[in-house]
């Protein structure tokens, strides 16, 4: 098939890329090599020769037109991404996330095209906290965290009916979605408009939410998204690493072969079409943990500490119900966390970063965006 990836000189779309053409198809990269992305290279040298590139913004209606003319299929990854940042970019990130998936939408509907699937790449971000239980009460309805408790160093959110303790469950794709940022806010917007439209069209939309994905070529040098990129860095280049909260907060973190891995099951899947999927792990961890296996994998095992800070729009705990994936895609996790971080660590080892998360700190700082609980 003739395949077009928005999005694809990516960390996940050069993955995706790849797989693609040993699996035969005709692929079609479409990218903007945003620089926050691409520090160092206008053109990354991991992208595969075998595809056709255009050097474009999912804005540009013109070149997407162009992109898009002659596909079969589309996989949707362009987005600007980043919790903290998308909370005083607004503007920014509703236009590229939004407004690129609009315009896409509208290409596929007004345009000649015969583009029978699109599959768009959503975020576990758009949950908010993730599913909980209260002994007493069962399940919760949606949780949010009270900031007045954040302040004060209480950073497990109660039981909104008793007040009692609440314990983290799987979150499946019934759990109601609750975006507690403007980034998650906006990938729940794109999930809405691709199904309606989808819909109303007869086009084949698959919704696939990520968790916390992670692996070679993930931005080194973006502050604002992939806690383990972040602290491999700050290692990296000699400095201690700041957890956040108590250290306790939990995430399910994804390698990109598992990601690729669902993005080639959802190509072909006609159970798959309407549908939004979890993709993950389904196991939580610490972010604590996180950070002593990288310190130890680093040579640094005593180069971080839990500074009682947090930033506003994080969550606490949120790890995926992957039995969907599993019953629908067939789809079935191969890389552990510990294979899957050596495997990071060691192709980190040879590349070079600028580390900007002082500078993205400040920022957040300077917005009242990072806090100091007490």
């Amino acid at each position: 098939m003739k395949v077009l990836i928005t999005g694809g000189a990516g960390f996940i779309g050069s993955h995706l890329s790849e797989a693609l053409v040993e699996a035969g198809h005709q692929v079609t990269v479409f990218d903007n090599l945003h620089p926050q992305t691409h520090a160092y290279s206008r053109f990354p040298a991991y992208l595969t020769s075998n595809v056709d590139f255009i050097f474009g913004d999912v804005r540009n209606r013109d070149l997407l037109k162009q992109a898009v003319e002659h596909a079969d299929v589309v996989y949707h990854l362009a987005a600007l991404t980043g919790v903290g940042q998308s909370m005083y970019q607004v503007a920014d990130y509703v236009d590229v996330n939004v407004g690129g998936t609009a315009t896409l939408l509208d290409i596929l509907v007004h345009e000649s095209n015969h583009v029978r699937r699109l599959i768009l790449a959503s975020s576990r971000a758009i949950y908010g906290e993730g599913a909980y239980e209260c002994k007493s009460c069962g399940a919760v309805p949606v949780v949010v965290r009270d900031t007045s408790l954040l302040a004060a160093g209480k950073w497990d959110p109660p039981c909104p009916c008793c007040g009692a303790a609440l314990h983290p469950q799987p979150t499946s794709e019934k759990w109601q979605p609750h975006p507690s940022s403007v980034y998650a806010t906006t990938k729940l917007s794109q999930e809405y408009l691709a199904l309606s439209v989808g819909r109303a069209y007869g086009i084949e939309v698959v919704v696939l939410r990520y968790f916390n994905v992670y692996g070679p070529r993930q931005s080194l040098s973006n502050p604002y998204t992939g806690i383990l990129s972040i602290f491999l860095n700050q290692l990296k280049t000699g400095e201690i690493v700041e957890v956040y909260e108590d250290g306790l907060e939990s995430r399910d973190f994804v390698h990109v072969s598992d990601v690729v891995q669902a993005n080639l099951l959802a190509l072909n899947c006609d159970r798959a079409s309407g549908e939004v999927i979890n993709i993950g792990s389904g196991k939580p961890v610490s972010v604590l943990k996180v950070a002593e296996i990288l310190g130890g994998l680093a040579g640094r095992p005593q180069a971080f500490y839990v500074s009682g800070r947090y930033r506003v729009g994080d969550i606490r705990h949120c790890f995926a119900d992957i039995q969907k994936a599993e019953k629908l895609l067939r789809y079935a996790p191969c890389k552990s966390l510990a294979e899957g971080i050596l495997d990071f660590v060691n192709w980190a080892s040879h590349e070079t970063a600028a580390n900007q998360t002082r500078l993205a700190e400040d920022e957040l700082t300077a917005r009242n965006l990072l806090r100091k609980g007490t």
